[in-house]
């Protein structure tokens, strides 16, 4: 069974550019354009791992990380933050909300789907 991954960004180019990069990598995914579709999209697309922006229109990224941890139902669900926010403080917020990963903008498309697999793998 293949693994599914939810992308979660506003910015059309990133979320092009992500789909092809995940699905050439063999991942089923489902996109979302903002927090709250985000949240709809967990509970009907059930993912493995999440590809979650910090700055999201309607509920941001942290958010949505936060939400995601505080329901059970969703604690083997892998989340990687994807920001331009690179501060110190802000990659410290992100992963004491619980995402497994902070990845700051712009990345390495290699370096990410080496990242994202050693995830769903169950590294860290």
């Amino acid at each position: 069974m293949r693994s599914k991954i939810l992308i979660v960004d506003d910015e059309p180019n990133i979320v092009l550019s992500l789909e092809f990069l995940m699905q050439q990598s063999g991942y089923d995914v489902a996109i979302a354009r903002d927090g709250a579709q985000a949240l709809q999209q967990m509970a009907a697309f059930q993912p493995d791992l999440v590809l979650l922006d910090v700055m999201l229109p309607m509920i941001n990224g942290f958010e949505v990380c936060q939400q995601i941890r505080e329901n059970p139902a969703w604690n083997a669900v892998k989340i990687v933050m994807l920001s331009a926010k690179g501060r110190e403080s802000e990659v410290s917020k992100g992963l004491a909300l619980g995402a497994d990963a902070y990845v700051t903008k712009p990345f390495s498309t290699k370096e990410l789907v080496g990242q994202v697999a050693g995830l769903l793998a169950g590294g860290a």
